[in-house]
């Protein structure tokens, strides 16, 4: 059995980046902190820190982190905790949900002092944290669950293939012709991010052969209303960009519906429960 003072140390050391801290933090000293992190890797026979600065953990040593975030959740919901502060609530979620509908599902009167780590994978990817046990919690587009875990639908973003007025004159792609589809360049969040070949399947059964690799959800926005390239956009961020005529359809009528799920694990603490109740609530009202 594991010596949850020993992970505590671990902890302390990650989320307050370093030894010294974190031994001001647990009331020991910074020796008391190193014993008893060498304790617990002596036990697990491997190590649970990488000793940089600021230090981070191994693959083993997240998933024991995620581990203690969960029993914290557990004590917090059961009124043993005294320290709600001390919440930590890692979940994966694609770029998208995050920079348009999912940050209000995020705020949790119930549990004002708690703190979010959120990582940001393509919802097509996003589920191999939660299989790693790096994650409390995924938001993505697979609906098959975990071992241990739940999964529940939220509804589907739409996404359309949009482009500059002036860009779509540029490579004469208002003719329909699949030739100056092909060589018109198209954005592409990540080596993930297969969203764009979808569209060229689907219409015209080829493959992009140029792409601009662009790591940021808005700048993706910003890089088509400049001329750079078309992509795969959801309607739901760009509204004002096609009110306004600064984007246009590539194919008028064409739209790609994206399904999204939540992941959790069927041993739920109180404080997912509420989490995940939120990003249903948010979900229904945002999405289709």
């Amino acid at each position: 059995m594991i010596d949850y003072r020993l992970l505590q140390a671990m902890a302390a050391v990650l989320e307050q980046g370093g030894f010294e801290k974190a031994a001001q933090a647990l009331n020991l000293t910074q020796s008391a902190v190193s014993q008893r992190i060498k304790q617990l890797e002596q036990q697990l026979g491997q190590p649970v820190l990488i000793r940089s600065l600021p230090p981070r953990a191994t693959a083993l040593g997240q998933r024991l982190h995620n581990h203690l975030q969960q029993v914290r959740q557990l004590e917090a919901g059961l009124e043993l905790s005294a320290n709600p502060d001390d919440l930590i609530i890692r979940i994966t979620v694609n770029a998208d949900s995050l920079d348009t509908w999912l940050p209000a599902a995020l705020v949790l009167n119930t549990y004002p002092l708690l703190r979010f780590e959120v990582s940001v994978e393509d919802q097509a990817v996003g589920l191999r944290r939660m299989k790693q046990g790096e994650v409390m919690a995924c938001l993505c587009a697979s609906a098959d669950p975990v071992n241990g875990g739940a999964v529940i639908p939220l509804g589907v973003m739409r996404y359309r293939a949009l482009a500059s007025p002036e860009f779509i004159q540029r490579y004469q792609l208002s003719a329909g012709e699949s030739a100056h589809l092909q060589q018109a360049p198209c954005l592409v969040y990540s080596r993930d991010d297969r969203l764009q070949h979808q569209f060229l399947a689907d219409v015209a059964g080829i493959e992009p052969l140029y792409t601009h690799h662009l790591p940021s959800s808005e700048g993706f926005i910003r890089a088509a209303c400049a001329g750079l390239g078309y992509g795969m956009m959801p309607e739901l961020q760009v509204r004002p960009e096609l009110e306004q005529g600064l984007l246009v359809d590539l194919v008028p009528g064409y739209s790609l519906d994206v399904p999204l799920y939540w992941h959790y694990w069927q041993m739920e603490s109180p404080v997912m429960e509420t989490l995940r109740h939120s990003v249903v609530t948010a979900a229904r009202q945002a999405l289709y």
